[in-house]
């Protein structure tokens, strides 16, 4: 059973994501907030597998509560962010702050009960219209406001060159198509990443080589 908080600060909308998400047998609403400041405090005394968190909310907003919650490293739940709109001006922020991807409020029953469980599951949830947008807002900030690089001597070849498909938005099975390996080993290469780089999952490792410079985007 895949324990679920979820934060909103609308009470319409966290009853229906909560009869949404307990009508399918292998997840359940242990607790909800209406703000970030009460989330943090729900989720420390439940300890969820995984949080929805809307990103904009009156007290603390989503990106402040998953900074708090990211501070328990791996043993803390993964978060999704809610939002409104795919292209949300906070994309960059939430995911350095240590969101695991991003549903739509409008999102389909189906998919947004599957994000959970991918989500759960340890994978990321990023949409490839999200991770457009992230490296678009990353490569307008100035150079000066940019962290300085991570040393990747721990990192093999073929590791950077998975790192680099992994920016891109590419799944497993996109990776190993564009090296020629299954998608096991690709899966296998991301785990190494994961466990070198102490990064929670892919979105953390897209962080890291923009912002090291691993990766560099050009604006449109």
């Amino acid at each position: 059973m895949i324990r679920v908080v979820i934060v909103d600060d609308q009470a319409l909308i966290r009853g229906g994501l909560a009869a949404l998400i307990d009508s399918a047998a292998d997840l359940e609403v242990v607790g909800q907030a209406e703000n970030g400041r009460d989330a943090v405090r729900v989720i420390a005394d439940l300890a969820p597998d995984v949080v929805l968190m809307d990103i904009r909310m009156p007290v603390m907003d989503g990106i402040a509560a998953t900074e708090a919650l990211a501070l328990d490293g791996a043993d803390g739940p993964k978060v999704i962010m809610l939002t409104t709109f795919d292209l949300d001006e906070y994309v960059y922020a939430a995911l350095r702050a240590g969101a695991s991807g991003f549903l739509l409020k409008d999102t389909p029953p189906n998919d947004l009960l599957n994000g959970i469980r991918v989500v759960a599951a340890g994978d990321s949830l990023l949409a490839p219209s999200v991770t457009r947008h992230l490296i678009e807002q990353y490569v307008q900030r100035p150079s000066t406001e940019r962290p300085a690089g991570r040393d990747f001597e721990r990192l093999t070849e073929r590791e950077l060159e998975v790192l680099r498909l992994v920016a891109r938005g590419l799944s497993n099975q996109e990776i190993g198509d564009d090296l020629f390996v299954s998608p096991a080993t690709a899966k296998t290469h991301v785990s190494r990443l994961l466990m070198k780089l102490a990064a929670r999952d892919r979105a953390q490792l897209i962080v890291i080589a923009y912002e090291t410079g691993l990766v560099e985007a050009r604006p449109r």
